[in-house]
């Protein structure tokens, strides 16, 4: 009786609680104001990037719709006023421009990707934190570099050495197709351009491989310890399929990087109006080079077609680096 007299008598009690508080934090002025300037400057990237497309896409409207789809495919690039020299004839295209790029962008790649994977695992779980500090340092230092110190040291120092590298491919190696070339001339070729480019993109691919294979999870690098594997074992049962993705990721920022190169490839390469897929052959070109070449001696018309060719690469690059980042960001958010 006395316990229940005394459930009893806590009843009212428990009818009379106060609702529950929502518990929430009131950011500081200091942190608003910073998300402000950030999501400003974000707009502001955003609007930027909207004008460039824009101003191309407007001004090289004209050659589009008068050259239709065969602006993609033709392998010339003639321009010929008529006896007026008011409306040109002539083929104009980027077929070969675009196949080149493709071919530097795939050697640039194939070169950079191993040695920046390599790096990155080096970094991670082989290099002493003091050397590490120094060596990411470095790193993030070579992605800042201008472009046109990597087209001087590759025209002075790695043009040399590259030839010889050529002239040993194509001699052991001439029976695949790739390396097989119709004339001995291997100066300036698109190996060469693709080797210069390797250096330029491997910084980011390593930044973003390096950030991904640190996000593996600690306890599956344990457990791998645990069950008696070494070192380079946990990295191929754990850190490689985790962080597969996000290497794919961090390549295809590389590849847009290498697709919208200008002077380092221009520095390098024999511009040449001819579709070439023979890597070693001292012929080809990429589409940033093109523009370059053809910009100072253009008329009013072929400028149009020229910015016409910047769209082209404006979106080829941007479609890449947005499903790069999409890659990236939905590797280390879900861990795959």
């Amino acid at each position: 009786m006395r316990l229940r007299r005394g459930h009893d008598a806590a009843m009212p009690a428990l009818e009379t609680l106060p609702e529950k508080r929502k518990i929430t934090t009131k950011p500081r002025p200091s942190d608003v104001a910073f998300r402000g300037i950030v999501t400003t400057f974000g707009l502001i990237n955003l609007l930027i990037l909207t004008l460039i497309g824009s101003f191309l896409l407007f001004r090289g409207l004209e050659v589009l719709k008068n050259e239709g789809f065969g602006f993609l495919t033709n392998q010339k690039w003639d321009i010929v006023p008529d006896e007026s020299g008011n409306q040109p004839k002539g083929m104009i295209g980027l077929g070969s421009m675009l196949s080149g790029t493709i071919l530097i962008s795939f050697v640039a790649l194939s070169v950079a990707l191993p040695i920046s994977v390599l790096t990155a695992l080096g970094l991670n779980f082989y290099a002493p934190l003091r050397v590490r500090s120094f060596l990411v340092t470095m790193i993030d230092l070579m992605a800042a570099f201008p472009s046109i110190l990597f087209g001087m040291w590759g025209f002075f120092v790695l043009m040399p050495s590259a030839e010889y590298w050529a002239m040993l491919l194509h001699r052991y190696f001439g029976w695949i197709p790739i390396f097989d070339v119709p004339q001995p001339f291997f100066t300036r070729s698109p190996f060469i351009a693709g080797l210069v480019l390797a250096v330029m993109i491997i910084p980011i691919i390593t930044s973003v491989s390096r950030e991904v294979f640190s996000q593996a999870p600690l306890d599956r690098i344990q457990a791998a310890y645990a069950l008696g594997a070494n070192k380079w074992a946990m990295i191929r049962a754990v850190v490689l399929p985790f962080g597969a993705n996000g290497v794919v990721g961090g390549a295809m920022l590389g590849l847009g990087r290498a697709f919208g190169e200008t002077v380092a490839v221009f520095t390098v390469l024999n511009i040449v109006y001819q579709t070439n897929w023979d890597i070693l052959f001292g012929a080809g070109g990429n589409v940033a080079s093109h523009i370059v070449l053809r910009w100072g001696e253009a008329g009013e018309y072929e400028v149009k077609a020229l910015l016409a060719a910047g769209f082209v690469l404006f979106l080829l690059t941007l479609f890449v680096n947005m499903i790069a980042n999409s890659i990236v960001r939905a590797t280390v958010k879900k861990g795959r």
